[in-house]
């Protein structure tokens, strides 16, 4: 198949390589000269694990190009899939739909009979009827005669995690309108039928709110073990107890059971504020939802009050050691991370914060002003009177504890991912707060160093 991917970013970067290492032709076109340049000598924009490794081997197979001409891309073009930003919209929470409109226009002039265009952005309902009545409506305007088509496909991928999901999928979903749209997206992702993965066809409409319910699912997954956290705190349950003892029942699942500062991210802040704009406008409120948003935003404050507790309620011009600030591991996504409503409370608070992130300096320069970026967790831990660990990379996993609680002024740690067991902090010499789970107790840590 010859497909054309329309953006290079996340999705439309990781979605253009691996259909050509389905075996497809891929052009990816975007209108940033500079990143076009950047992608045609091998680098790529974003992190994610093994995606420069399959880019080079497509590149060399002669299956994947790069190129700012959409009507060179789009000529004799199977599929046009419109991979585009669809960001929060300032002042009323709708995705922005602007970047997906203006693309679907162009291709009205450039499309060849017969051609599927697939809307792969994560969009409202109705979006894709949309995107086809804007088509029709240019065609008309422009004197063309053609048919086309209108798929809905959208993404399901983690970041960090994208080819495996790609590769791997627990289902593809496609909306699609027509016999000949369902036939050609039915030979896109023919290799997955080698691996089993299921592909199921359904409405447009359908394809728009799956998208969006899965993410609202999830992202109430993490509010409510969140929630159940921080009652575990006031009665001296275990909260990773509770999630195992919930999670076994097959029913729920253990996936997103983790207690933390809240999610972040790409998609589910967008995605959940989204959906329940959408219930608004069409009269059917989505209540757990917008419950979702506001106690998910209220965590992440409420995280800065454990670290100002743990520093006994100040934090005025002493030292605080940030561990990790993308929104989670394996990626160089800031965007909603919780960090950027913690550190800059901490920094606003007089503390001297220094950071330590593998990927997150590219865009935390400029997100996190006033902070000193330090390349390694123990030089960053010299004199510091706490350790925030933020974000779970490998690398805080298994840190010396001993070492840390040596080098640092107070052994104090908030563990707001539990990597660490209470045991081990406190046999390290730490006093420490974890998230629902019973905090370990400064006298006893002190004592247990000093000895």
């Amino acid at each position: 198949m010859r497909i054309t991917m329309i953006g290079t970013g996340y999705v439309g970067l990781v979605s253009g390589v691996c259909f050509a290492d389905f075996g497809h032709d891929v052009i990816c076109v975007d209108k940033s000269a500079s990143k076009i340049e950047a992608l045609e000598r091998g680098e790529i924009p974003i992190y994610e694990p093994g995606l420069d490794a399959l880019l080079a081997r497509n590149v060399a197979a002669n299956r994947l190009g790069f190129t700012m001409n959409t009507a060179e891309a789009v000529k004799g073009a199977d599929a046009v899939f419109i991979a585009v930003g669809t960001p929060t919209r300032r002042g009323d929470g709708h995705a922005d739909l602007s970047y997906v409109y203006a693309a679907a226009e162009e291709l009205a002039e450039l499309i060849d009979e017969d051609t599927v265009v697939v809307v792969k952005s994560t969009v409202p309902v109705g979006t894709n009827a949309a995107v086809r009545d804007r088509i029709a409506a240019k065609l008309k305007e422009i004197g063309r005669d053609i048919r086309f088509h209108v798929a809905s496909n959208p993404e399901f991928l983690r970041e960090g995690a994208a080819i495996e999901d790609f590769m791997r999928p627990d289902r593809v979903v496609v909306g699609v309108e027509t016999d000949h749209a369902r036939d050609v997206m039915a030979e896109v992702y023919r290799p997955l039928k080698l691996r089993d993965s299921p592909v199921m066809f359904t409405t447009l409409a359908s394809a728009e709110m799956i998208k969006y319910a899965a993410n609202a699912f999830l992202a109430t997954k993490i509010t409510f073990i969140n929630e159940v956290a921080d009652l575990c705190e006031k009665v001296n349950a275990d909260v990773q107890e509770v999630a195992r003892g919930v999670g076994l029942d097959g029913r729920i699942g253990p996936k997103f059971l983790h207690a933390g500062p809240g999610y972040g991210g790409s998609c589910f802040p967008k995605d959940t504020l989204a959906l329940a704009r959408i219930g608004q406008d069409y009269a059917s409120p989505m209540r757990i939802v917008e419950t979702v948003i506001d106690v998910n935003d209220r965590r992440k404050r409420s995280m800065v009050d454990k670290v100002l507790d743990l520093c006994d309620g100040n934090v005025s011009g002493k030292t605080i050691t940030v561990l990790g600030v993308t929104f989670k591991p394996n990626t160089d996504d800031m965007r909603e991370s919780p960090s950027l409503t913690i550190v800059p409370a901490l920094v606003g608070a007089g503390a001297k914060v220094r950071v330590v992130d593998p990927e997150g300096r590219k865009e935390g320069e400029a997100l996190l002003p006033g902070v000193e970026w330090v390349e390694d967790a123990y030089e960053a831990a010299e004199g510091a009177t706490a350790l925030v660990l933020l974000t779970e990379w490998n690398e805080f996993r298994a840190l010396d504890l001993e070492r840390m609680a040596t080098a640092m002024e107070t052994p104090r740690m908030a563990d707001l991912r539990n990597v660490y067991s209470p045991d081990a902090l406190q046999a390290a010499g730490f006093s420490a707060v974890l998230v629902g789970r019973d905090p370990v107790s400064a006298p006893a840590a002190r004592l247990i160093k000093s000895a």
